[in-house]
């Protein structure tokens, strides 16, 4: 695969050019739900002759189809944002393309990022990079697709409970799920807000690590971010690890607890200390996620009423009719069940029992994540329980298709730094992450014991 430094200091029209054609070339894969072209050989031409530059002058790159963005459509893979236009960019898309990155194209999703296998977009299900038949994983598959096939060096995602690591971990490549605030989440069509995080997909822990740096830091437009905390760092030696021994159970597939254990193996020969360690709060997180996300969501879906903007149904006679035609039409059942999971919990007389308990256990695992970290600098366990599954395995079984977030979910509702790093394949060829989480703000050294590994 090839790297962002394989695209500097060379011509940025032809590196957008050579890109474009491998993103047509690739077309089965259905990747992309557009391309950026004209803008994008514009702002090549703008880099080869000096008026744009930085240090990622010339790089193409692709962007899920939830963040907003010039050149084509953002339809955050829904009909109901079928033919939105943008009227501004996302705060992460600026400060890549400030830097002379240039945007080659949107990627597809899971229609506003409800879901966990790209099987949910509107306009069609993203292939797996490595096999076909296989789902990329979701909600960012598209993205991760992209950069599994080397269309582009890096790719953009955003990761609410696993939405970046999961399809990292599928189609082997890094993906980084960012403590919670550390990106701008300024025009990204918002799905769960205590949980959305903007990250990336890259080839290596490097590429990644640059993206992060560039994308981090504070912005007046989002409240919820953070000081600029994310400074490139060495690896640190003698590490603290803990292999979370609750992720390694017999129901997970042997080939994913051989390649984590081999991973750990590797750890160790670096001179880290590897134990196991027990979070037994964790098998609760899947059920606080899906108490505590659907309700965000319902009320983020609220404004699409087919009034403001978006998809308008035709011929209903009152609003009541035209609000629900619209959402009937715009939603796709994965959106609709989500919705009505939230409206649900958030509803009188079932607010204390459901929502507001769900955030009281979401305490008590914060808490059990910080008591962790006094002993441990770093946590450990699979990305994902399984390899990438065929397409349509789970499509008619929700809670099974929820579950293939088992592992990825605690460190989102604790928002906590989590990436997941390719460490082997199936006995099937089929690529496996691992996944490694630290305490708030260690982002930069996630990346660095990341990077020392790629290099051993």
């Amino acid at each position: 695969m090839t790297k962002i430094s394989d695209y500097i200091s060379k011509n940025a029209r032809q590196n957008v050019v050579e890109a474009i054609k491998r993103a047509n070339d690739n077309n089965e894969y259905h990747a992309l739900l557009s391309l950026t072209e004209e803008r994008a050989l514009e702002r090549a031409d703008a880099v080869d002759r000096g008026e744009i530059t930085g240090r990622l002058a010339g790089v193409p790159f692709v962007v899920k189809d939830n963040f907003l963005a010039f050149g084509a459509p953002t339809t955050a893979a829904s009909r109901m944002l079928e033919n939105f236009k943008a009227p501004l960019q996302a705060t992460a898309v600026e400060k890549l393309e400030a830097e002379g990155a240039i945007c080659i194209g949107k990627a597809n999703l899971d229609a506003f990022a409800h879901g966990g296998s790209t099987e949910n977009s509107a306009f069609g299900p993203t292939l797996n990079a490595y096999d076909k038949t296989k789902v990329a994983g979701g909600s960012s598959g598209g993205s991760a697709v992209v950069t599994a096939l080397d269309i582009v060096p890096f790719a953009l995602g955003s990761d609410t409970g696993g939405s970046i690591r999961q399809p990292a971990s599928f189609n082997g490549v890094i993906g980084v799920k960012p403590t919670y605030g550390t990106v701008s989440r300024y025009g990204v069509v918002a799905m769960a807000s205590s949980t959305d995080t903007i990250g990336c997909f890259a080839t290596d822990a490097e590429d990644a690590e640059l993206i992060m740096d560039i994308m981090a830091g504070k912005d007046d437009k989002d409240m919820t971010t953070l000081p600029d905390f994310f400074k490139p760092a060495e690896a640190k030696s003698g590490l603290k690890i803990g292999l979370i021994k609750d992720t390694m159970t017999d129901d997970v597939d042997p080939d994913v607890k051989q390649v984590t254990l081999d991973y750990v193996e590797l750890l160790k020969a670096a001179g880290h200390t590897v134990d196991e360690v027990e979070m037994p709060i964790a098998k609760y997180a899947l059920a606080i996620y899906y108490i505590v996300v659907p309700a965000e969501v319902s009320s983020n879906l609220a404004r699409y009423d087919g009034i403001r903007y978006g998809h308008r149904a035709e011929g209903a006679s009152t609003l009541a009719e035209l609000y629900g035609k619209s959402r009937d039409e715009g939603f796709v059942t994965e959106n609709k069940r989500r919705i009505m999971i939230g409206s649900y919990v958030l509803s009188s007389g079932f607010f204390d029992a459901y929502y507001l308990q769900a955030q009281k256990v979401r305490t008590l695992l914060v808490n059990e994540f910080n008591k962790l970290f006094e002993d441990y600098d770093v946590l450990i366990g699979p990305t994902t329980p399984t390899p990438a599954f065929g397409l349509g395995e789970n499509v008619a079984d929700p809670i099974k298709m929820y579950l293939a977030d088992i592992m990825t979910v605690p460190a989102s509702l604790a928002g906590l730094p989590a990436i997941s790093v390719p460490a082997g394949k199936s006995t099937s060829g089929l690529p496996i992450g691992v996944q490694l989480v630290g305490p708030r703000r260690s982002d930069a050294e996630l990346l660095a014991l990341a990077k020392s590994v790629e290099k051993a």
